[in-house]
C-alpha cells in the first residue's frame, strides 16, 4: 500500500490507494547517492555522476544509457505532444520505440490479471484492444465483499409480483424467461458496495434533498404552533398546555433530526434466476432514484456472469457507478462487483488502456486484454485479504493468463515465506505465469521492500523511477531534475535475508483512467503501484512478440532478459539497492529474448548459508551488524537450476550442462573462477572480507556468466550488502553528522552501532543555507531476526532554517541506519543546497523485566534498573488502561466451499471453519478482538485467510476485520463474534477448533489505574517507602517495586481470569523533549483474581431459618411444581389444555399465592396467541388481575410510605420481600396495560406493538354488559393511573403505556417524544417493536421523508440474516 509503516497510508489516504501517493507534493521521494563526501555544488556533483558512468564498477553493471539517450533525457523542452506523452510515460522504458518498430506487438495475445481494487469496465480506454477485441474478459470480486445471500427462493403471485428480501413488493418482467418459476432473492445496503469517497459525495447530495423536505416539515410545524399561540393567548387548561406541548415536541423533533441525520444509504433488492441456459440477475434500484418511475426491477436489463456476455450496469445517474454481476453456488450467492478504490482502474489503464483518439495517452500495451481480480476488500477500506489473494490466483490460472500485476504489499517478518508465496510459486513454476508486483513505498531507508513484491523470489519486484519529462509534465514542477532518478519513497533492498529486493525499475507516476464514479476520466497517481503496471505492460509487449514469433513464454527467460538489458540509474554499485538492475528497456529485452530463444528456460535458485552452519539459509549475503563486519567469513552457495514443472527428463534435464565463469570483486569477495553446473546443481564456497572497508554502505555482486554465451550476461547474481557501522569512541553516547549537503532527491545514509544498553535516541536536526521550504524524510531502520524491520520515520518540512527534535526507540548492540533524504521535488528551482547537521544522543535504562506481570496477589514486583551509558533520570510511570478477557468458541462448523471459485489449481478443495464466540458488555466500550496466533500477518503466514464479524442479538454487524483487528465502539449488550478461517488442509483447521480469542476493551480515562512504586517490599501494604524518581549513575543498580492495584480501584465488569493491560516507562527525556513521553514503553499486566464470596449469599447459604423441616419440605415441593409448570410446552392444543388444568390445580392448592400467579402470567405472555387472539388477550388480562388481587396493596403502600432503612437481618429480609411483591404488582399492571393497549377499542386499526400482544378487533357483549369490557377506554386509563402511582411512566421500562396514552389522545408529537426518550434511555440493543411503533407514529403524523429514513435504518438495525463472509 502507500507506505509500509503504520499499515501504510492504506486506510487514511485519499481513496486508500495502495502503493502510491496522491500528488507530486506527497511526502515521498528519491535521492542522488554520493560516495563518501558531499559536494556543496549541485552541478559539479551531476557532472561527476556523468563521468562516473564510464568507470568500471564493483558490481556487474546492467546496460548503461547511451550518450544519445542521455542527451534525450537531459535536454528537452516540452510541447503539447511531449507533455501528453509525459502523462503516460513510455519512452523511458523503450515501449514507444518497440511498438514503432513492431506495430503488431502492442500486447496483442497477452492476457493480464490485475490483482487490485477492481477495474471499472466503463472507464475510458478499457473497452476494446487495438485489434477490436474486448479489453476486459472478466471482472471478479475475489474478496466476497459484494456477495449477497440469495438462497431464499420465492414464486410470483398471480399478478406477477414477488416480495423482495427488503420487504418491497416487486413486479417481475413477464418477458424474463424462468422455466422453474423460482426467484432467488436478496438485498444489500448499497453504500456497502461503494467507496468511502463515493459514499461521501452521495451523502452530501442526498442530504441536500432531505434537508429541503425536513425544512418544509419544520415550517409547517412552526406554523401550526404559531396558529395555536395566536388562538390561545392563555393556557389555563391543562389539556391546552398538553396540546401546545405536543406541537412544540413536533418542532423539536424535526429540528433534532436535522442534527442527528445519518444516511445509511438505500437498500437495493436483488433477484436471481436461471433462464434455462445461464443464471441471470436483476436489481431494483428505485431507492436510488429521485423519479419513482426509474430503477424498477422490471425495467432492469438482466445481467449474467460478466465473462459470458461482458455487460455491466450503472446503479443510477447520481452515483455514476458501474457494476457487474456474477452468480455462484447454483444461484444462492450473487456477487455484485464494484471497485473499492480508483487504484485498480488506474493500474489497468497504465498497463493497457487504448485511446484511439488520443494515442499518446495509451497504456504501455494497448493491445493486451485484462481480467480484473478484486483483492481489495470494500468492507476493510480496500485492504487485501487472504481469501481475495487465493481466489485471484485461482482465476488467473483458470483464465490462462500470461501475466499478473499486483500493486499491493506490506512488511513481513520472514521473506519468501508463507501460504500465498507457496501458491505463487506453483502458479509461476507450473503454470508459467509471470508475476510482477510493486516493491513498496517505504523508502528511502534500506531493507524496506515489502511482501510479496520485494521479498519473493518468483515475483519480479518493481521500483519507481521519475524522469525529467515526468517531473515537468505529470508533476508540473518548476524545474525538472537534470536526470532521471528513483522516487524518494520507493522502497529499497536488500531483503532481510540479503536478496536484492528490487528487480528492475519503471516509471512510477502516470495520468491514467479512473472509474466513472469519480466524475473525471483520468487522474495523476504516483507510487510503485504505478511502476508495477508500467513494467507489466512492457512485459506484455514482450509476450505479444514472443507469441507472434513462436518463442515459448517463460517467466524465467523473461526475467533474465529484463534484468540483463536495463539502463543503469545511478553510477554506484549501491544504487542497485534502490533501482534493482536498472530501468527496464523493452526493445533491448526483446532483442535479448530473440537471441536466447534456444537457451533453456531455467531459474537459478540460490541457497546460501555460512560455512559450517545449516541454518539459517538466505538468498544473499547481508553483513549489517558490527560483529559480522569485523571478521572474514566463509559462505557456501548452492546453485540449483530449476526447470518448469513438467520439463522432459531426457530432452531438457539430462542434457543441461553449463560452464559458468564466476566474477567478483577480488579484494572483498573471493570466489572460484569457474563452475560446471548440471541439472542437479552445484555448491561452492566464497570468502567475504569486509575488514578493510570504510564505514558505510558497500554493495557487491558475485555473478555467473555462461562461458559459451557471455553475451547473455549474468545467469545468476549473489548480492552482497555490507553496512559497516560507525562505532562510538570512548563509550560516548553521542554522535553528530555535520555539514551534510542536500539537493533535491539526495539521500545521506549513516550506519551506527547502537551501544549496548541504549534503549532510545534523542536526536536534533538543524537546517541552514536555504531559501524556499524544504521537505525531508528522516528514517531509521534496525533489523532483528524473525521480526519485521524496526522502522521509525518522520516527514519534516522546514519553512526556514531551524531545529527539530525527535525521540525514537532503539535496540542496543545492533546497527541502526539513519537515512535523511530531501524529497525529490522539494527545493527544485531554488539555488544552492541545504546544509543539515544531525545530532544523535543515545539513552538507556535497562531493567530485569522486559514485561512486568503482576500475578493477582498483593505482592509487588521488583524491578532492577541501571544505566550503562550516562546518568539518566529514573522516573517510572505505569498505567493500566485496557482489559483483556479470554474466550473459547461456543460453536464450530467445518465445511467444504463451492468449487466454482474455491478450488485450487492443484485440484484441492478449500475448506472453511467458522468459530462462534459469545461475549457480553455491561456498558458501552471500545472493543478489539485478538487472535495472537493469526494477527498481524498477511503474507508471512502459512494460514490462508481469516475474517471476523461482530454482531448483536438483532444480527446487526457492528464491525468486520481480518489480520489487523481494530477497536470498535460497541453499546451495552450481548454479542456474537464469528471467525472465518480457510485452508485446504482439514488437519490444520481441526486444530483451530478451540482457538482462544481475547477481547481488549479500552477503559475510560476516569477508570485508568496508575500504579504506585515503592522502595520497600512491604510498601504496598504498609503505605511507606513511596518511590518517585532518582538519578541512575552509569553501571550502578537501583531497585524499586511496582505495586499491584488495590481491589477497590479495579474497574467494574472485570471478571476473574481477565488481564488488565497497560504500559510502563522508566526514563525522562531531556532538552527539547522534556514534555514528551518516553518512546520506550514496556508491557505491564495484572491478572484479575477471583472475586470474594458475596456476603448475602454466604448468609443465605448458612442460615437454616426458624421453619420446621416439614414446612421447608412443603415449600420446596411447591416451588418445584411451579418450576415444572413454567417448563411445560404449549405448542399444541392438547399441551395448552394440560397446562391450563395444571394451573387450575395449583391455584386451588395454593390459592392467591403471588409467585405462582406471576409465573402463570409470564407463561401466558410468552405465548403468541395465534389461534384465538381475542381469548388470548382476555386471558392475559385475567391473569394480571389475579396477580393484582393476590397482593395487599394497602400494606404495600404503607410499607413504602415509611421509607425506613432496615437495621437488622429480619428487617432486611422484609425489605426484600416487599420489594419483590411491589415488582410483581407493577409488572402485572404493566402487562395488563399492554394487553388493553393492544385491544382495538375503535373502528380504526392500529398496528400491534410486538409479537406477544395483538389487536383485538371485536368485543364481547357480555363483557360490556358486566362492566368488565376490556375495550372500555376508562379501564386502560384506570390501570394507567394506578401504575403511575408506583413507577415513572416515562422510563424505558414502562413508557410504552404513556406512548399509547398520548397517542389515544391525539398528541402524536408528545407520544413520539416519549418513545424516542425510551429508545435512547434503554441502554440495550434496539427493540424492533419500539422502532415499528416509531414508524407508525411518523406515518400517522405524515412525515413521509422521515418514514423513508427510518425504513432504511430498519435494515441496518434489524437485518434478516448475517452477511456472507
Amino acid at each position: 500500500m502507500a507506505s509500509f509503516s503504520d499499515r501504510y497510508l492504506r486506510l487514511s489516504q485519499l481513496f486508500s490507494l495502495p502503493f502510491h501517493s496522491q500528488s507530486s507534493s506527497s511526502p515521498f521521494s528519491q535521492k542522488w547517492k554520493k560516495k563518501k563526501k558531499n559536494s556543496n555544488n549541485y552541478n559539479n556533483y551531476s557532472n561527476k555522476r556523468v563521468r562516473k558512468l564510464v568507470r568500471e564498477i564493483r558490481a556487474m553493471p546492467s546496460s548503461s544509457l547511451t550518450k544519445q539517450n542521455e542527451v534525450v533525457l537531459r535536454s528537452f523542452k516540452l510541447n503539447e505532444s511531449t507533455f501528453l506523452a509525459s502523462l503516460m510515460p513510455k519512452k523511458e522504458i523503450g515501449a514507444d520505440r518497440f511498438i514503432e518498430a513492431n506495430p503488431e506487438f502492442d500486447g496483442r495475445g497477452a492476457l493480464i490479471a490485475i490483482f487490485d481494487t477492481g477495474v471499472d469496465p466503463a472507464a475510458a480506454g478499457l473497452q476494446v484492444t487495438t485489434d477490436g477485441k474486448p479489453k476486459i474478459l472478466d471482472v471478479i470480486d475475489c474478496t466476497g465483499s459484494g456477495d449477497i445471500d440469495t438462497s431464499k427462493v420465492v414464486k410470483a403471485d398471480t399478478d406477477g409480483y414477488i416480495t423482495g428480501a427488503s420487504g418491497t413488493s416487486l413486479a417481475v418482467n413477464p418477458s424474463w424467461k424462468n422455466p422453474t418459476g423460482e426467484w432467488h432473492i436478496g438485498c444489500k445496503l448499497v453504500y456497502e458496495l461503494f467507496t468511502a469517497n463515493l459514499t461521501s459525495r452521495l451523502k452530501k447530495e442526498r442530504r441536500k434533498k432531505w434537508d429541503e423536505k425536513n425544512q418544509e416539515a419544520i415550517a409547517k410545524a412552526v406554523q401550526h404552533l404559531d396558529e395555536f399561540d395566536q388562538k390561545h393567548k392563555k393556557l389555563d387548561d391543562i389539556n391546552l398546555k398538553a396540546s401546545r406541548g405536543d406541537l412544540q415536541s413536533r418542532v423539536d423533533y424535526l429540528r433534532k433530526q436535522a442534527d442527528t441525520y445519518d444516511d445509511k444509504g438505500p437498500v437495493i433488492d436483488a433477484v436471481v434466476w436461471n433462464d434455462g441456459d445461464v443464471w441471470r440477475a436483476a436489481l431494483d434500484t428505485q431507492s436510488l432514484e429521485d423519479d419513482s418511475d426509474l430503477g424498477k426491477l422490471a425495467d432492469f436489463v438482466p445481467l449474467t456472469n460478466y465473462r459470458i456476455e461482458r455487460k455491466y450496469g450503472i446503479f443510477s445517474q447520481l452515483d455514476a457507478c458501474s457494476f457487474v454481476t456474477n452468480v455462484y453456488d447454483n444461484g444462492n450467492v450473487l456477487s455484485i462487483v464494484t471497485d473499492s478504490s480508483p487504484h485498480g482502474t488506474h493500474v489497468a489503464g497504465i498497463a493497457s488502456a487504448f485511446h484511439p483518439e488520443e494515442p499518446l495517452l495509451n497504456g504501455i500495451a494497448p493491445g493486451a486484454q485484462l481480467i480484473s481480480c478484486k483483492i481489495g476488500d470494500s468492507r476493510l477500506g480496500s485492504m487485501e485479504t487472504g481469501t481475495g489473494l487465493t481466489r485471484a490466483l485461482i482465476a488467473a490460472v483458470e483464465h490462462k493468463c500470461d501475466l499478473i500485476n499486483m500493486s499491493y504489499g506490506e512488511p513481513a517478518s520472514l521473506p519468501d515465506y508463507g501460504r500465498f508465496v507457496d501458491l505463487v510459486n506453483e502458479v509461476v513454476n507450473k503454470h508459467r505465469l509471470i508475476f510482477i508486483s510493486s516493491a513498496g513505498n517505504s523508502g528511502p531507508a534500506l531493507t524496506t521492500v515489502g511482501a510479496p513484491g520485494g521479498t519473493t523470489s518468483s515475483i519480479i519486484g518493481i521500483g519507481a523511477y521519475v524522469s525529467p519529462a515526468m517531473a515537468a509534465g505529470a508533476h508540473c514542477v518548476v524545474e525538472p531534475p537534470s536526470e532521471g532518478l528513483e522516487y524518494t519513497w520507493s522502497s529499497r533492498g536488500p531483503t532481510a535475508d540479503g536478496d536484492l529486493g528490487v528487480s528492475v525499475s519503471a516509471p512510477g507516476g502516470a495520468v491514467a483512467p479512473v472509474p466513472t464514479w469519480t466524475l473525471q476520466r483520468r487522474m495523476l497517481m504516483n507510487g510503485t503501484s504505478m511502476a508495477s503496471p508500467s513494467a507489466c505492460g512492457g512485459v506484455a509487449l514482450l509476450i505479444s512478440g514472443m507469441k507472434a514469433d513462436g518463442i515459448p513464454v517463460s517467466p524465467y527467460s523473461v526475467r533474465e532478459a529484463l534484468e540483463n538489458t536495463t539502463a543503469a540509474v545511478g553510477s554506484l554499485p549501491e544504487d542497485k539497492l534502490s533501482t534493482g538492475q536498472g530501468l527496464m528497456q523493452v526493445d533491448r529485452a526483446y532483442e535479448y529474448i530473440q537471441n536466447s530463444r534456444n537457451c533453456p528456460s531455467v531459474w537459478y535458485k540460490l541457497t546460501i548459508n555460512q560455512a559450517g552452519k545449516t541454518a539459517p539459509t538466505s538468498r544473499g549475503i547481508y553483513l549489517r551488524d558490527l560483529g559480522t563486519c569485523q571478521q572474514t567469513t566463509e559462505w557456501t552457495i548452492q546453485v540449483e537450476p530449476k526447470f518448469h514443472e513438467g520439463a522432459n527428463n531426457l530432452d531438457q534435464l539430462v542434457p543441461f550442462e553449463e560452464c559458468i565463469q564466476l566474477h567478483s570483486e577480488n579484494i572483498v569477495v573471493k570466489a572460484p573462477d569457474y563452475l560446471l553446473l548440471t541439472h542437479n546443481g552445484r555448491s561452492f564456497n566464497i570468502v567475504v572480507d569486509p575488514t578493510g572497508l570504510s564505514d558505510g554502505l558497500h554493495y557487491y555482486e558475485l555473478y555467473g556468466i555462461d562461458c559459451k554465451a557471455p553475451w547473455r550476461g549474468p545467469l545468476f547474481r549473489v548480492p552482497i550488502t555490507i553496512t559497516k557501522p560507525i562505532v562510538l569512541k570512548d563509550q560516548s553516547p553521542q554522535i553528530t553528522f555535520s555539514e551534510m549537503s542536500f539537493v533535491p532527491g539526495h539521500i545521506e545514509r549513516r550506519f551506527v552501532q547502537v551501544p549496548l544498553g541504549a534503549t532510545w535516541v534523542e536526536a536534533t536536526m538543524r537546517t541552514s543555507a536555504f531559501d524556499t521550504a524544504r521537505r525531508f524524510f528522516v528514517d531509521t531502520v534496525q533489523i532483528c531476526p524473525l521480526k519485521r524491520p524496526i522502522k521509525w520515520e518522520s516527514v519534516v518540512t522546514f519553512s526556514s532554517p531551524s531545529d527539530r527534535n525527535f525521540a525514537f526507540p532503539v535496540e542496543g548492540g545492533r546497527t541502526i541506519e539513519l537515512a535523511v533524504a530531501q524529497f525529490w521535488s522539494s527545493g527544485i528551482g531554488s539555488q544552492g543546497s541545504t546544509i543539515v547537521d544531525f545530532e544523535i544522543v543515545f539513552h538507556g535504562i535497562n531493567t530485569n523485566k522486559e514485561a512486568v506481570v503482576l500475578d493477582g496477589s498483593e505482592a509487588p514486583v521488583r524491578i532492577d534498573a541501571k544505566a550503562l551509558l550516562s546518568s539518566e533520570k529514573l522516573a517510572p510511570v505505569a498505567i493500566l488502561n485496557k482489559i483483556r478477557v479470554p474466550y473459547v468458541p461456543v460453536e464450530s462448523k467445518l465445511c467444504a466451499l463451492p468449487a466454482d471459485r474455491d478450488k485450487l489449481p492443484s485440484g484441492k478443495q478449500i475448506l472453511a471453519l467458522t468459530l462462534t464466540y459469545k461475549f457480553k458488555l455491561e456498558d458501552g466500550a471500545k472493543v478489539k478482538p485478538n487472535f495472537p496466533l493469526l494477527n498481524n500477518r498477511v503474507y508471512d503466514t502459512k494460514f490462508e485467510s481469516q475474517f471476523y464479524m461482530i454482531s448483536d442479538s438483532n444480527k446487526r454487524v457492528h464491525t468486520m476485520g481480518d489480520v489487523y483487528p481494530k477497536s470498535t465502539k460497541l453499546p451495552k449488550g450481548e454479542y456474537n463474534l464469528q471467525l472465518y478461517l480457510r485452508h485446504d488442509n482439514v488437519q490444520y483447521l481441526e486444530k483451530m477448533k478451540q482457538l482462544v480469542m481475547f477481547t481488549e476493551r479500552n477503559l475510560e480515562e476516569k477508570d485508568f489505574i496508575r500504579l504506585s512504586f515503592f522502595s520497600q517490599p512491604d510498601g504496598p501494604v504498609m503505605g511507606n517507602g513511596s518511590f518517585k524518581s532518582s538519578v541512575l549513575i552509569p553501571g550502578a543498580l537501583e531497585a524499586f517495586y511496582v505495586a499491584p492495584p488495590t481491589k477497590d480501584k479495579l474497574p467494574k465488569n472485570c471478571p476473574a481470569g481477565s488481564v488488565l493491560l497497560g504500559r510502563i516507562s522508566y526514563g525522562k527525556l531531556s532538552h527539547g523533549l522534556k514534555n514528551s513521553e518516553n518512546p520506550v514503553k514496556n508491557t505491564v499486566s495484572y491478572l484479575v483474581p477471583p472475586n470474594k464470596l458475596d456476603e448475602d449469599k454466604r448468609k443465605d447459604s448458612s442460615s437454616t431459618g426458624s421453619k420446621s423441616v416439614r414446612e421447608r419440605l412443603e415449600e420446596k415441593v411447591r416451588d418445584a411444581k411451579i418450576k415444572f409448570l413454567s417448563r411445560l410446552k404449549q405448542g399444541t392444543e392438547e399441551e395448552r389444555s394440560e397446562w391450563r388444568e395444571l394451573c387450575a390445580s395449583l391455584k386451588s392448592e395454593y390459592p392467591k399465592y403471588t409467585p405462582l400467579l406471576v409465573k402463570i402470567l409470564d407463561c401466558l405472555v410468552s405465548q403468541t396467541g395465534e389461534e384465538d387472539r381475542i381469548h388470548y388477550n382476555k386471558e392475559v388480562i385475567d391473569a394480571a388481575n389475579e396477580v393484582v388481587d393476590s397482593i395487599d396493596k394497602e400494606a404495600l403502600a404503607k410499607y413504602f410510605s415509611l421509607r425506613s432503612d432496615p437495621e437488622d437481618e429480619e428487617g432486611e429480609k422484609t425489605r426484600k420481600t416487599m420489594e419483590g411483591t411491589r415488582d410483581s404488582y407493577v409488572d402485572a399492571l404493566y402487562k395488563k396495560g399492554l394487553a388493553l393497549m393492544d385491544i382495538d377499542c375503535s373502528k380504526g386499526k392500529k398496528p400491534p406493538l410486538g409479537d406477544a400482544f395483538v389487536i383485538i378487533d371485536d368485543s364481547n357483549k357480555k363483557d360490556r354488559e358486566s362492566g368488565t369490557d376490556p375495550c372500555d377506554p376508562d379501564l386502560f386509563e384506570k390501570n394507567f393511573k394506578e401504575l403511575e402511582r408506583w413507577v415513572d411512566m416515562k422510563s424505558s421500562k414502562y413508557g410504552l403505556l404513556l406512548v399509547e396514552r398520548e397517542r389515544r389522545r391525539g398528541r402524536l408529537g408528545t407520544s413520539l417524544k416519549v418513545l424516542v426518550d425510551m429508545i435512547q434511555d434503554d441502554g440495550e440493543p434496539p427493540k424492533r417493536k419500539l422502532y415499528d411503533l416509531k414508524l407508525s407514529l411518523l406515518n400517522e403524523i405524515g412525515w413521509s421523508h422521515l418514514v423513508s429514513y427510518e425504513k432504511r435504518w430498519m435494515h441496518v438495525r434489524f437485518p434478516s440474516s448475517l452477511p456472507l463472509f
